[in-house]
């Protein structure tokens, strides 16, 4: 993470991004929210084939991450799942290091 970046998420912080998640979910209602989950995942998943295709922008793909970061950070909260979501990505960060570890076995 540049110091740019790590700048912009530290004034982020300062928002305080879980109230500002409850006010949206309080505002537009859960089940919308959850729409505008799939939604944002969607238009990330477009981006990305068409940087497949050799027709995607950096800077869109970047916005589209931006998006569905806060739409997943948004159902972290509606589902009250913050503990159980950083278990999980403990246990498959350590899952994918292990199969890294076999894959750089394989290839020496």
């Amino acid at each position: 993470m540049s110091n740019t970046e790590s700048k912009a998420e530290s004034q982020l912080v300062e928002l305080n991004k879980e109230e500002i998640y409850k006010e949206a979910i309080k505002t537009w209602g859960p089940q919308m929210q959850i729409i505008m989950c799939l939604e944002e995942m969607s238009e990330l998943q477009k981006e990305l084939i068409k940087h497949i295709r050799g027709k995607g922008k950096y800077d869109c793909i970047a916005e589209e991450i931006a998006d569905v970061f806060i739409m997943l950070e948004q159902m972290v909260v509606l589902f009250d799942c913050n503990y159980r979501v950083a278990s999980h990505k403990q246990f498959k960060l350590t899952r994918l290091k292990g199969l890294l570890g076999k894959e750089n076995e394989k290839q020496t």
